[in-house]
């Protein structure tokens, strides 16, 4: 059998290959699921493998872990099929009739400003395909659509980051109970507002006069109640937090009975009608992101049993160690989600430091929450929305550094320091 300083010599290894593996993911052509999933099952199994605990406390930490794991999940599964059904239905349309401005400059504010707001009811990555779907029906010029496309990724890492909705790293927290919804939504609403500005700020020097748009912009007729379900959609999601504070219910509750709620009344508007059988839940599932859920799901896993060998409290020694400050270690954190997925960093974070050691709404929760949410806007490839607006605009990585890295990096220190004057 394996000593436990050779299963702890593993544990590390695997991690370390695996996530390299998902890093060049574009490049292997092998889903990062695939490989957080097999991450997650050889880690544990070595765990298991550790003689120094009995199997029976083995599987009760497994199950333990996996309990908390499956809140985030849920969450989730809820998250995405409530926006998918808006996104059938053609609900987001209604943002682009709202934007009839001329101007380069008003138009790079309006987009922002709409992005930064939507994504702290949705998701970043949603809002980000929204947003930059909507660029590419309106823009013809393929530099202004990449500044703006910059500047949308920008403002829905922002706006994602100060409710415990809008971002997956927040609403981990917040499960988690590391924040509350109203302390993290007055601490860090400032801070995102001042990390979106200033690049927003640097990137209007960019752009000049008046915008050619696309003569072939007409937008596709929105289903029917496209309004109504729209309205629905996103009042339902920002009603969980509110259910959660109401009820005390845990937060996957709140979006399972929005859901239902959802699910009932779309039922209802069309199963009269068999061609819209394609605007109802059962069609609609079938189309949500279950990849970037079991990423997740084998993400945390993985980070989990790394926890249960104790190999991330070995880790938070060498942080206090050599950087001491926790602010200094919640900056370090973001400026690595730059490179580093945000999930894996805000799962280890939670797993290396204890509510004993933090208390709810800490300083240093609600920093992890901001500069994780914010930090992977420096790179092109350190969020969710960086990514699929490299993809959805075949955007090259050295030119995102050279136009967009510069002022993302400032807003997101500015964002910091803005958060010690509140």
């Amino acid at each position: 059998m394996f000593s436990h300083e050779m299963i702890y010599f593993l544990m590390v290894l695997v991690f370390v290959l695996g996530y390299s593996l998902i890093t060049i993911e574009h490049y292997i052509k092998i889903n990062k699921a695939a490989i957080a999933l097999l991450m997650a099952v050889l880690c544990w199994g070595l765990h298991f493998a550790d003689q120094t605990l009995n199997p029976l406390d083995h599987a009760n930490s497994l199950l333990a872990h996996l309990g908390d794991i499956s809140q985030i999940i849920f969450f989730l599964l809820g998250a995405l099929t409530i926006v998918e059904t808006i996104n059938v239905h053609q609900g987001f349309s209604l943002i682009s009739e709202m934007i009839t401005a001329q101007s380069k400059r008003k138009v790079l504010w309006i987009i922002s400003v709409i992005t930064f707001f939507l994504s702290s009811v949705l998701d970043n990555l949603t809002t980000t395909i929204v947003m930059i779907s909507l660029l590419q029906k309106i823009i013809e010029d393929k530099e202004d659509r990449w500044l703006m496309g910059g500047a949308v990724v920008i403002a829905a890492n922002a706006g994602g980051a100060w409710t415990p909705i809008g971002d997956v790293t927040t609403t981990m927290l917040w499960i988690g109970g590391q924040v509350t919804t109203q302390e993290v939504m007055k601490k860090l609403f400032v801070p995102s507002v001042i990390s979106a500005i200033i690049p927003l700020v640097c990137l209007t020097f960019f752009l000049k006069g008046s915008l050619i748009k696309k003569q072939d912009q007409g937008m596709k007729l929105r289903e029917p109640s496209s309004s109504l379900i729209f309205l629905l959609g996103v009042g339902s999601l920002i009603a969980v937090p509110f259910i959660k504070v109401w009820t005390g219910l845990p937060p996957y509750m709140g979006i399972l009975f929005a859901l239902g709620a959802l699910w009932l009344v779309t039922d209802k508007i069309h199963c009269s009608y068999p061609e819209r059988k394609h605007l109802q839940l059962p069609e609609v599932l079938a189309k949500i992101d279950l990849s970037s859920t079991l990423f997740f799901l084998g993400i945390l896993l993985c980070v989990n049993s790394l926890e249960a060998e104790k190999i991330l409290l070995d880790l938070s020694l060498l942080f206090d160690s050599y950087i001491g400050n926790s602010s200094y270690i919640a900056l370090a954190i973001g400026l690595a989600s730059a490179v580093i997925d945000n999930v894996p960093l805000v799962a280890a974070s939670t797993a290396m430091y204890q509510l004993h050691q933090f208390p709810v709404d800490s300083i240093f929760w609600h920093l992890i929450a901001y500069c994780a949410g914010t930090g992977g806007s420096i790179l092109v490839i350190g969020s969710a929305a960086g990514v699929v607006f490299m993809g959805l605009e075949q955007v090259d990585f050295f030119w995102y550094l050279k136009r967009i890295s510069l002022p993302a990096f400032l807003g997101y220190i500015g964002g910091f320091i803005v958060y010690f004057f509140i």
